[in-house]
């Protein structure tokens, strides 16, 4: 989720009144209209009908609402829109919620802008999440859990209730199509070719979303303050296997030139790491493992984009093969 500097305007989607006694927890979800937020968010609404779910959320161009219209009428849910790098919103925001649990998403999060602009990039996955940690420090929440990617890695704050989560890369319904599954699903349901960096040798692990939901809640109830949970799977696949196995699933072809005529090369980003991988032991000990197979999992995305592409602003602009081009 995309959080730039700015004015922001706190604002709640629905104003219902809490239950007698009110909420037994208070959850804040930032970057809660993206996309592995928004499946977190449908999932703790869902399942916790007696706690209080705020979805806190700038609305950039990757995130949409509609996400979340299974919940968005559900008593236990709430949203606010605000950005995490305005200090005084989010002061005020700990101050007046009575938050007990923050789950941080929200972030900076395509590679390929981040070439462009590393500034803003840095600006808001690090200053705001200062701002952000500052804030439920000194509101004494209960419990901060910090979502990021496989890039980051750190430590919690002494005597601060931190758990730090990083994943493999994630796929299925939602996500903005700037990656690389949904970007290819996406041209080729609209007949154009699927555009690899460079040599496409490179390997990436996928992981889908409910897996990574699954996973979370775990940690929620389980992990320990303190701790670094890496959230993996054995699956991998090389970019350039990942577009033949899509171009055969929906285009139909059945020849290996058939299939390579729905390929392009193009210039390779200015660092295409070739694989990364992380050891998932200590989920295994929670007893989490992945549950949804490679093909049920693809299978559902594809069905979803070609049902949903539509929904997303600028959507167009996101197939180009860099962003400079869009």
């Amino acid at each position: 989720m995309s959080y730039p500097s700015g004015t922001v305007v706190l604002s709640a989607r629905h104003d219902s009144a809490e239950p007698p006694g009110g909420f037994r927890k208070r959850f804040l979800v930032t970057g809660g209209a993206g996309f592995i937020a928004s499946h977190m968010i449908i999932s703790l609404v869902e399942n916790l009908s007696d706690c209080l779910v705020m979805n806190l959320d700038k609305l950039d161009y990757c995130a949409s609402l509609k996400n979340l219209d299974a919940i968005s009428s559900k008593p236990n849910y709430k949203f606010l829109q605000g950005d995490i790098c305005d200090s005084h919103f989010i002061k005020q925001l700990f101050e007046t919620e009575n938050i007990d649990v923050v789950l941080h998403f929200a972030a900076q999060t395509h590679v390929d802008l981040s070439f462009l602009d590393s500034c803003k990039f840095a600006y808001v996955n690090i200053y705001g999440t200062h701002i952000l940690l500052n804030a439920a420090y000194e509101a004494g929440v209960e419990k901060f859990i910090y979502i990021s990617t496989d890039e980051v890695y750190g430590g919690s704050l002494d005597q601060f209730p931190v758990i730090i989560t990083r994943f493999s890369n994630v796929y299925g319904p939602h996500q903005y199509p700037e990656k690389v599954i949904p970007k290819f699903i996406s041209l080729l349901q609209q007949n154009r070719k699927c555009c690899i960096h460079g040599s496409g040798i490179q390997t990436r692990s996928f992981l889908y979303a409910s897996d990574v939901v699954d996973a979370l809640l775990i940690i929620l109830k389980l992990g320990k303050v303190g701790d670094i949970y890496n959230i993996g799977t054995n699956f991998e696949i090389s970019v350039t296997q990942l577009a033949k196995e899509l171009i055969q699933m929906i285009q139909n072809t059945s020849s290996d030139t058939e299939t390579e005529h729905w390929m392009c090369y193009v210039n390779d980003r200015p660092i295409n790491d070739l694989r990364y991988m992380m050891k998932s032991e200590k989920m295994h000990s929670l007893g989490w493992r992945p549950k949804v197979q490679w093909k049920e999992g693809i299978e559902k995305t594809i069905q979803w984009y070609k049902n949903n592409f539509h929904n997303w602003k600028n959507a167009e602009k996101a197939l180009e093969p860099f962003p400079c081009q869009a």
